[in-house]
């Protein structure tokens, strides 16, 4: 039986006591959300700023996606993949039309399809372009996340998510992002076969690369011969005011991963997205899931992804970033707390003038709270700002508001 919670210290107290302690979560317990908007356990309204890292693109609760899921789970919920089903092939269908591949690999969690794709990646190298087995590298980027699996972390510079995890998996050579030059070095080593990169670095406080970066990266990997897989967990879907922040350049990615918002956050979902010449490699009994691509996961992503289009969120996310940064650039020559705004769309980051081992940049987030907007650091002085793209620009106006304020009375 389900415990009713009386109040928010009472589900910290559970939490704390019955969980691991893997996560550190702002103070406030949600106990409901709609659009823009949660409320905590004693009812408390807020803004979300963070659309559960940018999962939540089309809003809390969507009744479009919700009514999918809720259709869905009283007629079929799973299979198994030893099965066929009535919606997979649709939903497989819908996907490389939308996206522009021939196939999808359906898995659950991003961290499952960078794995994926990283597999692969290198079963592609050994079978077509003739890296001897078990030699093949892929180029990844220093302050990346991609996850945090065992192969994953190898792979991290991050400490809190590598130590005392290893043995650590090879195959992985790691340059600093947005640096032509250590590509270009990169790719003349021998046995390379992918380049795995995020088109903007999320949890490293929304970096975003120099303009041309992207198209130049793609350009060398396709002279090299090597795969460009984007990552695109959590820059995909709207999220950066295009479907796919790649769109930006006009880079088609030879792997493309995707996950978060392509189910809105109601359902796990994810995907590999790759035309025929690399995904045919993988044959019956050398990937799988038992839930990656259930009719569940089918009906609510098509959904979310409908709602996307039809409400033209790519559009609103493009418009709304664009205000958020000038506002915020105003605020930033009138302050000495805030030294930059960055970011795509609404996807965006502050950064406090203050050390990455100071609590400036949490104590704030803890103020916003009060005040009514959640928001999270990362990176110790950074303050990621991602709500979800149902925002009207009067809500974002009012959250602008709060922001200045709140920072302001921390001068």
């Amino acid at each position: 039986m389900i415990m009713t919670i009386e109040n928010s210290q009472e589900a910290i107290n559970l939490e704390n006591k019955y969980g691991a302690h893997n996560y550190h979560p702002l103070p406030v317990v949600l106990a409901r959300g709609e659009g823009v908007h949660v409320w905590d356990v004693e009812g408390k309204k807020y803004y979300d700023f963070l659309s559960a890292y940018s999962a939540v693109n089309q809003g809390h609760c969507h009744p479009r996606i919700v009514n999918a899921l809720k259709e869905q789970a009283e007629t079929l919920t799973l299979t198994s993949r030893a099965f066929y089903n009535d919606t997979l092939g649709s939903y497989e269908k819908y996907m490389s039309e939308y996206f522009g591949f021939d196939k999808i690999l359906p898995m659950n969690t991003g961290a499952e399809a960078v794995e994926t794709a990283i597999k692969l990646c290198r079963k592609w190298a050994y079978e077509k372009k003739g890296i001897a087995e078990n030699e093949a590298k892929i180029i990844v980027c220093e302050d990346n996340f991609h996850g945090r699996t065992t192969t994953i972390i190898s792979f991290s510079n991050d400490p809190d998510a590598q130590k005392n995890f290893g043995p650590y998996t090879p195959g992985f050579i790691k340059i600093p992002h947005n640096d032509i030059a250590a590509l270009k070095a990169a790719l003349s080593e021998e046995n390379v076969a992918g380049f795995l990169i995020e088109p903007i670095q999320g949890e490293a406080g929304v970096f975003v690369p120099d303009d041309g970066y992207l198209a130049e990266a793609h350009r060398l990997c396709t002279e090299a011969n090597v795969l460009f897989i984007a990552d695109e967990v959590q820059t995909g879907i709207a999220r950066t005011g295009e479907l796919l922040a790649c769109d930006y350049e006009n880079v088609k990615p030879d792997v493309l991963i995707l996950g978060k918002a392509v189910s809105g956050g109601v359902y796990p979902v994810s995907a590999v997205m790759a035309d025929d010449r690399i995904m045919e490699v993988i044959k019956p009994g050398q990937h799988g899931s038992t839930f990656g691509g259930n009719p569940l996961a089918a009906k609510v992503a098509i959904a979310a992804l409908e709602v996307v289009k039809d409400e033209n969120l790519a559009e609103n996310a493009k418009h709304l970033g664009e205000i958020f940064r000038e506002r915020m650039n105003v605020f930033i020559a009138k302050t000495d707390l805030v030294n930059a705004v960055r970011g795509k769309g609404l996807l965006n980051a502050i950064l406090i003038n203050d050390t990455e081992d100071s609590s400036t940049a949490w104590d704030i987030c803890v103020a916003l709270k009060e005040n009514g907007l959640l928001a999270k650091p990362t990176h110790g002085n950074i303050i990621r700002f991602a709500p979800p793209l149902v925002m009207t620009e009067e809500q974002l106006h009012d959250c602008c508001d709060i922001i200045e304020r709140t920072i302001t009375a921390f001068e």
